[in-house]
């Protein structure tokens, strides 16, 4: 874990599994956001709550947009590690970033973004309690409501 302008940092360790690879021996592309998911509930189990405990009151972070960054490919049996922290937080919605490594070779980078809905998909806000922290361990300000994105 380590601490930067773009927040606290949790690092999740995976190992690439056989059925992760593709027909030439790499991994899916589709596979890096699993990495992604696997990496921001990490990161939410070391940093804020379990995300069973926002299920357990029927609240879920689904997610609206994701982007990717292939810079280069894994291979099967590889040890990744994928770096997750939130890069901003706003009323009812968040953005997390990850990079994903080999050793220090950086293999790929993203973001994904969510909005916070009740168990009928409805839109609600992040828990007063919940944003503050997480506003605090991204340490920058959201962009404004509709801004385009500078990632």
């Amino acid at each position: 874990m380590s601490s930067s302008r773009r927040g606290l940092r949790s690092t999740y360790r995976h190992r690439v599994a056989f059925f992760d690879t593709d027909a030439m021996g790499i991994v899916h592309h589709a596979n890096y956001i699993r990495y992604f998911e696997l990496a921001r509930i990490a990161w939410m189990d070391e940093h804020d709550r379990p995300y069973r405990d926002y299920v357990a009151v029927d609240r879920h972070f689904a997610t609206t947009e994701v982007s990717v960054r292939y810079a280069r490919s894994a291979v099967f049996d590889e040890m990744l590690d994928v770096d997750c922290w939130v890069e901003w937080v706003r009323g009812a919605s968040l953005c997390m970033a990850y990079e994903i490594r080999r050793g220090d070779e950086v293999l790929v980078t993203g973001w994904t973004e969510h909005a916070m809905v009740d168990g009928d998909g409805r839109p609600t806000r992040i828990p007063k309690e919940r944003r503050a922290v997480m506003r605090e361990l991204s340490r920058i300000d959201p962009p404004a409501a509709g801004a385009a994105s500078s990632r």
